[in-house]
């Protein structure tokens, strides 16, 4: 059988993304990002092209690794100005009705009680469309504005990010009972508090006493999606994740990568195929091969090698500034994303180390994963060629212009696709984790958050806390004097 590919959009509420140059091109709406209507626009056009999902990147801090400043990233627009990613989704999920939203926020500096609120309201009002993309921060400039020196060591950020997870496992899953909310006209009764449990969580990082504030939404959990490569990333992922996003700029690289995704998911317990696994590609595509070269050399002449530079410093934590563009970028000891300094040592195809120029020039368009440029046949070639090759289940696509690059994959690519049974006919019905597994709406059983469920190995039933006595109240009511 011909296996299905995923595709999801990739964006970020800012210009350019990771196209750093290309908002200067006629065609590019991004600088539109402060405008709903080009948000909900974008959401029509991507479900009318049938993708799984936007999911749209976040960063809180600016980049200023490159040049020790980030005078670079303001002057280059490189993810600055950036607005915050989670407005935007109860516009986009009124005008469509199927697609899937994943959301980007770090778990460093925003407590998991009233996020665990946001995300539940969220999952309310788009009918079960929401995942959430867990990220550990890895921006020094976050930090410092946060109160930090700088970000905690990169294992460290995860065992921060587990009982983080935990106490968001506990809130969504193990606070309210499904049928907690009676809705009792008859008695004068909403909710049955006999089913509303305080979560108790007295942990290293998080003190978390009470009761989730939401009801439980369609998926009480949100489908988690995760990006981390690195070894603690990935036992992170295989414990927590059912999307796994990697940067793999090449076929060899993306293969090994898989092969660890799913041996780590089966040492966690779970099936090596419980987790949804999408590389960061950009296509360039048109009728012919000749028109996509064509449009592909008019791209890359908008690039600026300098906003590549500020991306790339940042996410490899080096400051290419202090390079000759000539150079080669050595051995690095890193602390930002372990994987991009690792791609870029051995993507070489003849062993060859890359320069910074040759990373510049890489990065001009869609980032730190591979550019494919041709026609709807080739580009569908080389996708399909890619699933064969590495056992990977779908795509993140980045663009080079928004939303032309999206448009013009819904035109060329994907009726290719469809025609050779490799992408979906028509969604499926349910929510968003039901569309990319067809099991349901809630977590599966095998799953660490299922875990701690009313009734399950990790769950914890705390006492109701006494009632407040009235003298007490009387005086907790009195203004403070």
């Amino acid at each position: 059988m011909t296996r299905t590919i995923r595709f999801n959009a990739f964006d970020m509420n800012c210009v350019a993304h990771q196209s750093p140059g290309l908002w200067r091109h006629p065609q590019d709406q991004s600088w539109r990002y402060k405008d709903l209507h080009y948000w909900t626009d974008l959401a029509q056009l991507l479900e009318r092209g049938r993708f799984d999902g936007l999911f749209i990147a976040d960063v809180l801090g600016t980049y200023d690794v490159y040049g020790a400043s980030d005078e670079a990233a303001i002057r280059q627009a490189a993810q600055v100005p950036v607005n915050d990613p989670l407005l935007l989704v109860s516009a986009m999920a009124f005008v469509t009705r199927h697609l899937g939203f994943g959301i980007t926020t770090g778990t460093g500096f925003e407590h998991p009680y009233p996020f665990a609120r946001r995300i539940s309201t969220l999952d309310h009002l788009t009918g079960g469309r929401i995942g959430w993309n867990v990220v550990t921060g890895y921006l020094p400039a976050a930090a410092r504005n946060m109160g930090q020196t700088d970000q905690p060591a990169h294992d460290a950020r995860y065992d921060h990010a587990d009982e983080y997870l935990e106490v968001l496992y506990k809130l969504w899953e193990g606070s309210w009972e499904d049928d907690a909310v009676i809705r009792d006209r008859d008695r004068g009764v909403f909710t049955d508090p006999a089913k509303v449990h305080h979560i108790g969580h007295d942990g290293t990082h998080f003190s978390v006493p009470g009761i989730h504030l939401s009801e439980p939404s369609p998926q009480r959990t949100p489908v988690i999606f995760q990006a981390g490569a690195s070894p603690r990333g990935v036992r992170f992922a295989a414990e927590n994740a059912e999307a796994i996003f990697t940067a793999a700029p090449t076929k060899a690289i993306l293969r090994e990568t898989v092969d660890t995704i799913r041996r780590e998911l089966e040492l966690a317990g779970r099936d090596p195929y419980a987790a949804k696994i999408f590389n960061l590609s950009t296509v360039i595509t048109a009728a012919t091969e000749d028109e996509a070269r064509a449009k592909h050399a008019e791209y890359l002449s908008y690039g600026d090698a300098e906003g590549a530079l500020v991306f790339m410093s940042g996410w490899m934590g080096i400051d290419l500034a202090r390079y000759g563009r000539d150079e080669p970028i050595g051995n690095v000891d890193s602390n930002a994303i372990l994987s991009a300094v690792k791609a870029f040592q051995s993507a070489d195809p003849d062993g060859g180390e890359w320069t910074v120029d040759d990373i510049a020039t890489w990065g001009k368009i869609g980032g730190l994963g591979p550019l494919i440029v041709g026609s709807g046949a080739q580009v569908a070639d080389v996708l399909q060629e890619w699933v064969d090759e590495t056992d990977v289940d779908g795509f993140n696509l980045a663009y080079a212009v928004t939303p032309g690059s999206f448009a013009d994959f819904i035109d060329h690519v994907v009726p290719v696709l469809t025609e050779r049974g490799a992408y979906q006919a028509e969604y499926a019905p349910g929510t968003l984790r039901d569309k990319l597994f067809g099991r349901g709406d809630r977590l599966p059983e095998e799953h660490r958050g299922a875990s701690y469920r009313v009734g399950g190995p990790r769950s914890t039933v705390i006492e109701r806390p006494a009632t407040v006595p009235s003298s007490s109240a009387s005086s907790a009511s009195q203004p403070n004097r």
